[in-house]
């Protein structure tokens, strides 16, 4: 029994040191990473990269390093001047990831935080460089010209650390007080401005009208004036009679108003007494 037991003993720990062995002779890459092996009998880092999947190493001698190769997105912040010195505060969103062909030498030259020593640095050059050429309007207006110029200036220093951009573009654009304060006087000046031409516009109506309603009635006294020259004193009784019918046809449809004809002393009338006009109160 007690050899049964020294067997089994003995079994049991072989396969654990079997599976240590194993365990150590091995690695995993997952989805999305690579790794880079350090070898310490063949200089450092190999240069070959090492795809998703298991991979054996010889313990001691070597040891994997996994990296991630996913695009990943960052914001870079930064305030800067523009060009008619007006300060900016302006935010960057990049998608990057590193470039697998060169993880060996991005691993050797700058370690596993690459992303924290490049990004900052290189985005905060970039936006400093292009900003500084536009004035605060030509940042608003020509926004998607700044988003480009950013993106190339951008993937031409991130080569130079093996990094790739999917994406860049500007989620975030303010400006300090002072010019937001002139914006909006210059908003306010500008509809002052369009208020003073419409007042402009509306006495230039009114001065034509009244040109032409004064032209209008001096052609119509012009013509007065040939008629009477023409006729005499013909026109103007025209005008009395006239007048004389319109105020008889307002005085009919009044219901308190007589007319009494004139009359001469003693009964005998005369043509030349005039006739009354009473208004009876109807109270």
């Amino acid at each position: 029994m007690d050899k049964a037991l020294g067997r089994l003993s003995g079994m049991a720990g072989t396969l654990a040191i079997g599976a240590f062995t194993v365990n150590s002779c091995i690695y995993n890459v997952d989805g999305g990473e690579r790794a880079v092996m350090f070898d310490t009998l063949r200089g450092g880092i190999l240069p070959d990269v090492r795809g998703e999947g298991t991979h054996f190493i010889i313990p001691v001698i070597q040891r994997p390093v996994v990296m991630d190769v996913r695009t990943r997105p960052r914001e870079i912040p930064s305030v800067t001047g523009t060009k008619d010195l007006q300060m900016v505060n302006i935010k960057l969103r990049v998608l990057w990831r590193p470039v697998i062909e060169k993880l060996p030498r991005l691993y050797r030259e700058l370690g596993t935080d690459f992303d924290e020593r490049v990004l900052p640095s290189i985005g905060n050059e970039v936006l400093k460089s292009v900003v500084a050429q536009y004035n605060a309007e030509e940042l608003l207006s020509k926004r998607a010209e700044v988003s480009a110029r950013i993106k190339e200036e951008m993937m031409k220093r991130a080569d130079h650390f093996y990094l790739q951009f999917d994406d860049v573009a500007i989620t975030h654009l303010t400006f300090g007080r002072e010019f937001m304060k002139a914006i909006e006087s210059k908003q306010v000046a500008s509809q002052e401005a369009e208020r003073q031409q419409w007042v402009v516009r509306r006495a230039e109506q009114e001065r034509q009208a009244v040109v032409t309603r004064a032209e209008g009635e001096a052609e119509a006294a012009a013509i007065i004036t040939n008629a009477m020259e023409r006729t005499g004193n013909a026109i103007i009784e025209v005008r009395r009679i006239d007048a004389a019918k319109e105020i008889a046809a307002k005085l009919a449809g009044s219901r308190n108003i007589v007319y009494l004809p004139g009359g001469g002393s003693g009964g005998e009338s005369s043509g030349n007494s005039p006739g009354l006009l009473l208004n009876i109160d109807g109270k």
